[in-house]
């Protein structure tokens, strides 16, 4: 990673194929977009609170909302613009010497099925790897629940991740934690 930015720009026509599932219709777009990290924590506060606040339906508990823009102060963190208006971030967290994870990612509904959450999560792992870590972990409620998080599990199974272990408990019986492991490389 060159200095403390990553930049992935799209400025031509692009064609989106992540998953016939998740995307019934492959979607031709014409877009200007960069993702860069963001240091100050003013900066961080205000674009989580923006995302978060734009998806109730995955993160509507105040409570637990605060805690991920709290939390997120103190990690990597990326954000995505296009045309100069935020679409997305993801923060990255170390959960041990050779894991990171997806402590949490949010695409704002308008920028949904665009594209956003394979660019946002390509600078995530280009972001682990740059920092040393040979695997990604992401938490989401199980397939089968909710279908906001059935969505969720299948981009992430588009990603490229494999589910590693369920939690019936760990959040709440209501809301089992699957968790998704994926290779980044050496």
């Amino acid at each position: 990673m060159s200095g403390n930015k990553i930049v992935i720009s799209m400025g031509k026509r692009t064609t989106n194929r992540i998953s016939a599932r998740l995307f019934k219709e492959s979607r031709t777009l014409k877009m200007n977009m960069i993702i860069r990290e963001i240091i100050d924590k003013e900066e961080k506060e205000s674009i989580s609170k923006e995302v978060l606040y734009d998806l109730p339906e995955w993160f509507g508990m105040p409570e637990s909302t605060q805690e991920y823009v709290d939390d997120a102060m103190d990690k990597p963190f990326l954000a995505c613009f296009v045309e100069d208006k935020l679409a997305g971030y993801v923060v990255l967290n170390a959960t041990s010497e050779d894991c990171a994870d997806i402590f949490v990612m949010g695409v704002k509904k308008e920028f949904h099925r665009k594209g956003i959450g394979q660019k946002l999560n390509e600078a995530y792992e280009q972001l682990a790897r740059s920092l040393g870590y040979t695997y990604s972990q992401v938490k989401t409620v199980k397939m089968g629940h909710y279908e906001q998080y059935d969505r969720t599990n299948l981009f992430y199974k588009a990603m490229g991740y494999k589910e590693l272990e369920c939690f019936p408990t760990l959040w709440d019986e209501w809301n089992p934690c699957q968790i998704y492991i994926k290779y980044l490389g050496e």
